[in-house]
């Protein structure tokens, strides 16, 4: 379903996302009546496209601007603080926001933003063409394949075939496409029209399902062919061949390196084509480095490949962006049906013995009983069950971390296959964002008192927030049948059922269920939140074990808080884990990748201050993490008028000082999380003034 413009009466353009259920508002000089126009009047894809009729127009807040002619060239790239007068033209202006958006008008042009708007005036009342695009992906085609190792290559090595181009801009991630979807079968079958890019790249690996998927997200974004070898390696048609065991004999770190290495440069290789942007990483190397990236621009993939993997990895470590996702996948061939969508993030691959005897088996409340901070008989539930079987992957240096196969794992996102069918056939919706929140023991009330400022207080989102206390088995069955995107379950969950005021509710005797994603902030609330996958939904936050009244309340409202404000399930219990607000009984289950709605900056952050020495300047570090729209590859700026450069997303940028003016400034641009000595705040709560003292 494509994008859609919804016009109103305040003279506002919505353009809306439905199936991801985005909206950018777009304010216009007169009430709009937008009329369809061709699609292949933009140079770059649209998925649909309208005419208007206005004097300028008013976007939400601040996003980057790129104006271009009409061959792709940027003429003038604007963000924060801009004011930009151009003549009268054929222009293409791209905006970078939650929906690709591009307008071409023909008009003079003036460009203004501030700390929390961009206005594009065109002189006139003036005839302009507005183009959209969905970052949403969905898997072209499917393929069938047997469990044999060698089918398994084969279906592995279509990966490729779903990049936008295999230039070096597929670093961006609106130009990768979705991997093809597979299927286990009798018989390999790969659709007649399925063809990989000609890249001039395979790597063989030993046909074994542990060396295979590991090179999953490599043979992908290399569109590299994947073929039986006696050892692990890499190689062009040019004769170019990488041991893919150099290091130490350790093959996942290997291929690990190699996807980073290539990756980071063709993102700074790409700062010489349609975004000629001053990067923080190519300046920070390009000294130190004998590679001419006007040149390799013009390069094949092979060749840019060759010359990428020349340099020592160690020379570019300290600058490379941290990755958003390691999974941990287990030697089970059923997992090659989730491999596309892990795939898609980019995520790199880990393979972990299957066998039940390397599950870590653990008694749940020795666990845990660090962070359960309330005593006595204040428990969300008094089920003395305990899982049989428990995994602790490693530590990493991803940003978040994810479990596939068989156990249970600890501070993980557990990856099942039926999250990803549900979002497939996630159904479209123009409406505003539906929340819906149930607290089912009124002793818990202080987790959702003062609602408002939990959820639906963006002035630029619709937010529709329905609130049900106290229900009856009936009543709450009924709400997890009514579609919404979001639901907070506050109360308790015993015997493996949902407590009502006239007995529990088990979701394994429902049917479908209707709600997309889901914190169940009760006892033991895993296998619950398993069957609603089962039923139909996509992702949840969920627990393991008992959870105290207090702490629960704390991290139940901190969780709402970043899904408000655009961090995905996974990225938000990452960073409350992180700051150790949240211990091992809280997990992920289904898609951990899945966001509630859009962040309003296009990256969701959190920030930490210290002082910076001197008594008018803080040390910053942000922190940045993964969304749809800005996955790994997107270019960040802060909105900081005192940087003048652009960072690879993903993980901690490198600290900067700002002056208290600034730093005050930042700070009120949105509400995002910030970090002063061991405590979390949020930004608009902040009085500069006071952080030295803390």
């Amino acid at each position: 379903m494509n994008p859609m413009f919804h016009a109103s009466g305040d003279a506002t353009l919505t353009i809306i996302d439905p199936i991801q259920r985005r909206q950018y508002p777009l304010q216009l000089s007169t009430n709009p009546h937008p009329d369809p126009v061709d699609t292949n009047r933009f140079y770059f894809p649209v998925d649909n496209a309208v005419s208007v009729t206005t004097e300028n127009i008013e976007l939400p807040y601040v996003v980057g601007v790129f104006v271009r002619n009409l061959s792709g060239d940027v003429l003038v790239k604007t963000e924060e603080f801009a004011y930009e007068e151009l003549p009268e033209r054929e222009y293409l202006i791209e905006l970078n926001g939650p929906i690709k958006v591009y307008l071409r008008v023909t008009s003079e042009l003036t460009v203004a933003s501030s700390t929390d708007r961009v206005e594009l005036d065109f002189g006139a009342v003036t005839r302009v063409q507005i183009g959209a695009r969905s970052y949403h992906e969905r898997p072209g085609m499917t393929i069938t394949t047997t469990k044999e190792p060698s089918d398994v290559m084969k279906a592995i090595s279509t990966f490729g075939s779903a990049l936008k181009t295999t230039s070096c801009e597929r670093s961006l991630p609106s130009l990768r496409g979705h991997p093809p979807q597979i299927t286990l079968g009798d018989e390999m079958q790969i659709p007649d029209e399925l063809s990989a890019p000609a890249s001039g790249v395979r790597i063989e690996v030993p046909p074994k399902l542990q060396t295979i998927y590991p090179v999953s997200s490599l043979a992908y974004y290399l569109g590299a062919n994947v073929v039986p070898g006696p050892r692990p390696r890499l190689l062009t048609d040019r004769g170019f061949c990488r041991d893919l065991r150099r290091s130490s004999g350790d093959f996942e770190s290997e291929v690990e390196r190699v996807l980073r290495q290539v990756f980071f440069f063709d993102c700074i290789t790409r700062t010489e084509g349609y975004y000629q942007v001053e990067l923080y990483e190519r300046q920070a190397i390009e000294e130190h480095l004998d590679l001419a990236f006007d040149e390799l621009y013009e390069k094949s993939l092979a060749e840019q490949l060759e010359a990428y993997l020349e340099v020592p990895y160690q020379s570019i470590q300290d600058y490379l962006p941290t990755w958003p996702l390691t999974t941990f996948v287990t030697e089970e061939v059923q997992n090659i049906e989730s491999l596309p969508f892990l795939v898609n993030n980019l995520s790199l691959i880990r393979t972990v013995e299957s066998k039940r005897n390397h599950a870590t088996t653990l008694e749940l409340p020795d666990s845990v009983n660090g962070f359960v901070r309330s005593t006595g008989t204040d428990h969300r539930g008094e089920s003395n069950k305990r899982f049989n079987s428990y995994v602790a992957p490693p530590e990493t240096d991803s940003l978040e971390r994810a479990w596939l196969g068989t156990g249970n794992p600890i501070g993980v996102n557990k990856i099942i296959k039926k999250a990803f069918e549900n979002k497939l056939c996630r159904r479209g919706s123009t409406e505003g964002i539906k929340i819906t929140v149930v607290c089912n023991d009124s002793d818990m009330s202080s987790e959702y008192d003062d609602g408002d400022s939990l959820y639906g207080e963006r002035d630029e989102l619709e937010f529709n927030v329905d609130v049900h206390r106290n229900l009856t088995v009936e009543e709450l069955q009924a709400v997890f049948a009514t579609e919404t995107d979001f639901l907070h379950y506050i109360g308790h969950i015993s015997d493996d059922k949902f407590v009502c005021q006239d007995g529990g509710l088990n979701i394994g005797k429902m049917g479908d269920v209707a709600v997309d994603t889901f914190l169940l902030n009760g006892c033991r609330s895993y296998e619950q939140g398993k069957r609603l996958i089962d039923a139909g939904s996509i992702g949840g936050v969920v627990t393991y074990s008992h959870i105290g009244n207090k702490s629960a309340t704390t991290v139940g409202r901190l969780i709402a808080r970043l899904l408000n404000r655009g961090f995905s399930l996974r990225s938000a219990l990452t960073l409350a884990r992180n700051q150790q607000i949240v211990g091992n009984q809280y997990v992920i289950v289904g898609d951990g990748s899945v966001e509630i709605t859009q962040s309003e900056s296009g990256t969701p952050m959190m920030c930490e201050i210290r002082s910076g020495g001197k008594e008018s300047r803080f040390m910053t570090k942000l922190t940045t993490y993964p969304t749809l729209e800005q996955g790994v590859g997107s270019y960040y700026w802060p909105y900081i008028d005192e940087i003048q450069t652009y960072f690879l997303s993903g993980g901690d940028l490198p600290p900067f000082p700002l002056s208290t003016e600034t730093l005050s400034q930042f700070l009120r641009l949105e509400p995002f999380p910030v970090l002063l000595g061991d405590d979390l705040y949020w930004s608009t709560e902040i009085d500069v003034s006071d952080v030295r003292s803390l």
